[in-house]
């Protein structure tokens, strides 16, 4: 009699119902935390950028205003913007261009990889919130899924990172470029070991987005 009581009351409509309402509450609080949390990096990453751009627009300012190189505000500003601009500068000067477009030339480099900082918080963020929302609700083969789908995401990503910086002139001496190529390699190179280039043009990256994205649609398929 004690177990039927229990079952029913276990399984009456109001233990459901509460039940219900307790994972609708759950979720609502994960869902607000990562949201909070990218709000937070997305107004970091939008404040770097502006800072950034300000100092580049001011250091123009003075590069045209022809003051005294030497003054403590233009020293100032030559301090805090020649390690944005420097790089920038090799790098347009061995394309051709005049190096006195290099604030300009900042300035969108900037807002570029702030882009791809907030593309890549964006996947990281989405794999952990599916990932805690999966174990939550016991979907331990889901939570494997959001894992797959983030590190695939991220992965393409670094290889579009790499695509761009290697058309900016980036060396591999760069600490950034030696870690994309690193990690990008592994796929690469046996794309391009099996692919002959088209002309200048490397297939390797396009054959290498094309198989990330089947994979990312098969596990959306079948474990998410």
């Amino acid at each position: 009699m004690e177990e039927e009581i229990c079952f029913s009351i276990h399984n009456s409509p109001f233990t459901l119902y509460l039940l219900s309402v307790l994972l609708t509450v759950i979720m609502s609080s994960i869902d607000f935390v990562f949201n909070s949390a990218f709000s937070v990096v997305q107004w970091a990453i939008v404040g770097v950028i502006i800072a950034v751009i300000l100092l580049m627009l001011v250091r123009l300012a003075l590069n045209y205003a022809d003051l005294n190189p030497f003054n403590r505000s233009v020293l100032m500003v030559r301090r805090f913007s020649d390690p944005f601009i420097n790089p920038v500068r090799r790098a347009i000067i061995n394309f051709g261009f005049a190096p006195n477009i290099a604030p300009l030339v900042t300035i969108l480099v900037t807002i570029l990889v702030g882009w791809f900082a907030l593309r890549l918080a964006a996947s990281v963020l989405g794999m952990l919130r599916g990932v805690f929302i999966s174990l939550q609700t016991g979907a331990f083969v889901a939570a494997i899924g959001w894992v797959l789908y983030g590190v695939l995401d991220v992965y393409a990503l670094l290889i579009f990172i790499r695509i761009i910086f290697a058309w900016g002139g980036v060396s591999y001496s760069n600490r950034v470029m030696r870690f994309l190529v690193n990690a990008t390699d592994p796929l690469l190179l046996p794309l391009r070991r099996m692919l002959p280039p088209l002309g200048p043009f490397d297939l390797s990256p396009i054959v290498a987005f094309i198989i990330i994205w089947l994979f990312k649609a098969a596990i959306a398929g079948t474990l998410l």
